[in-house]
């Protein structure tokens, strides 16, 4: 009888990859680390892809304290994805430099649910404030929708 678990060993795109060093003033030379994965998108990847961003973090060193937000919002990105996307993969990028980590989550589906839907009095509320949580954990976060997809980025600060 075949196994109804998805497959969802992580396709690595890129790991601990010096990416273009980061031209900015007051920084010459630092260089921005990337790590990448791609995988089903179930619900299963949630957990799989929390555990490979808190790997990635480990790995490079990362100040312990972004930890919780980095698992926070890659639960909250990937989860979005796997649950309005309906897309069959979603893809976890990092990106990190001295000050910032970057998390960017992308899906190459359309979207099944529409964020911001007004609420009618009575309704059972639930669901519908993780973008306003991420946002919370930090500096900035950026949606983009597309015809071809969503692209989501919340940059974390690496400073205490």
């Amino acid at each position: 009888m075949p196994s109804t678990t998805p497959d969802l060993r992580p396709v690595l795109l890129a790991h601990d990859r010096p990416a273009t060093p980061a031209r900015r003033p007051g920084r010459p030379g630092a260089e921005r680390r990337t790590a990448g994965c791609l995988t089903a998108a179930t619900a299963a990847s949630v957990p799989a892809l929390r555990r490979f961003a808190r790997g990635v973090a480990a790995h490079w060193g990362l100040p312990t304290g972004v930890d919780d937000a980095l698992r926070l919002v890659v639960s909250e990105l990937v989860g979005n994805a796997v649950r309005h996307s309906g897309g069959p993969d979603v893809a976890l990028l990092l990106s990190a430099d001295l000050s910032t980590l970057a998390v960017e989550v992308k899906d190459n589906g359309h979207w099944r649910s529409r964020p911001g839907r007004p609420r009618y009095e009575g309704e059972l509320v639930c669901g519908g404030r993780g973008l306003e949580i991420v946002q919370a954990y930090a500096l900035r976060c950026t949606v983009h929708v597309r015809p071809g997809g969503t692209h989501v980025i919340a940059e974390l600060s690496l400073r205490d």
